[in-house]
């Protein structure tokens, strides 16, 4: 759901299975057909579980604008009214008619998941895993979520918040990520690096997980640089937060092209290209980007080394699920 230009679908594909994906933005799904991706564009609203008879996961992760820092606000302003919106579906209520009373329509769009769980146990075809991601601002829904799997059959990892630095991703990033699976334990992955931290060398911390990885370590480039934000520490817009080229990258967003690029004496560089912002959400450096939109594109995927760790964790390789 909500399968965007192929994050979850790249992990997947390194762990053994078989993914389709359905998204409604084009651009996207340009950038999909071009990664030979199995595809259905269109609104996950029109669609259920019915379609896909034969699906043993239901993942993704809906559409963050209206709930992040950087957005309009409205999911966070309407958070109290979704969860209450879950507790009545799991009283079997539809409550897609009245969606409309949110300020952004966008925002009802997290509550697909849990209809699409919830119809496809009506119809005796439960999913046996269910993985979700969203930005830090949604864990409350994801917790309401996982009490609800719960009472249906899933054991729900308790739903939390993860840096991407500490799965191996060369950026500074959270999620709030939901896993569940049907009549069987399940956790959250375990870290495999350190958590980055200003002013922390990456050699500090735990000896028993990798340092985080740094830009230069992905990056083409032939020397030292640093990245000037384009977002204000504190609000200040003189105050723009920078980065090394041997710490990690700040947050890849679709506005990642205006973050300066300078070298150590000054001198500007080019500033990240789209290939580049690929790589540091660790996408296949070739990755077909493809249609209009791509810096959007990429800000909006998990990168795919996250999803595949959180995927692993929920249903491990396909050999193994299928053993």
């Amino acid at each position: 759901m909500f399968a965007g230009p192929g994050g979850l679908d790249v992990a997947a594909r390194e762990l053994g299975y078989e993914v389709t994906g359905i998204e409604f933005d084009q651009d996207a799904c340009d950038t999909r057909t071009a990664a030979g991706l199995l595809t259905l564009q269109g609104d996950v609203q029109d669609f259920g579980p019915h379609k896909f008879p034969n699906a043993t996961v239901l993942a993704g992760g809906p559409p963050c604008q209206t709930f992040t820092v950087a957005g309009s606000g409205a999911g966070r302003r309407a958070l109290d009214e979704v969860i209450g919106f879950v507790k009545r579906m799991a009283r079997g209520e539809d409550v897609r008619s009245e969606l409309a009373v949110l300020d952004d329509p966008r925002t009802g769009l997290v509550l697909e998941p849990l209809r699409w769980a919830l119809e496809a146990l009506r119809d005796d075809r439960p999913y046996e895993a269910i993985v979700l991601e969203q930005v830090p601002a949604v864990l409350p829904v994801w917790r309401e979520y996982g009490k609800v799997l719960s009472q249906k059959g899933y054991w729900v990892a308790e739903p939390q918040v993860l840096h991407t630095e500490q799965f191996g991703v060369p950026q500074t990033r959270r999620r709030a990520i939901l896993v569940a699976r049907l009549n069987r334990i399940v956790e959250l992955p375990e870290p495999s690096h350190r958590l980055y931290r200003k002013g922390v060398p990456r050699e500090q911390g735990d000896p028993r997980l990798k340092p985080w990885v740094p830009m230069s370590e992905v990056l083409d480039r032939p020397t030292p640089f640093e990245v000037v934000s384009n977002y204000g520490t504190g609000g200040d817009p003189k105050a723009r937060g920078r980065r090394s080229s041997d710490q990690p990258a700040f947050t890849v967003t679709g506005k990642v092209s205006r973050n300066r690029v300078v070298a150590e004496d000054g001198t500007e560089l080019p500033r990240f290209s789209d290939a580049e912002a690929g790589i540091l959400q660790t996408f296949p450096a070739d990755y077909p980007w493809s249609g209009r939109a791509i810096a959007q594109q990429i800000g909006n995927a998990i990168p795919p080394l996250l999803g595949k760790a959180v995927l692993q964790a929920a249903i491990g390789s396909a050999d193994e699920y299928e053993g």
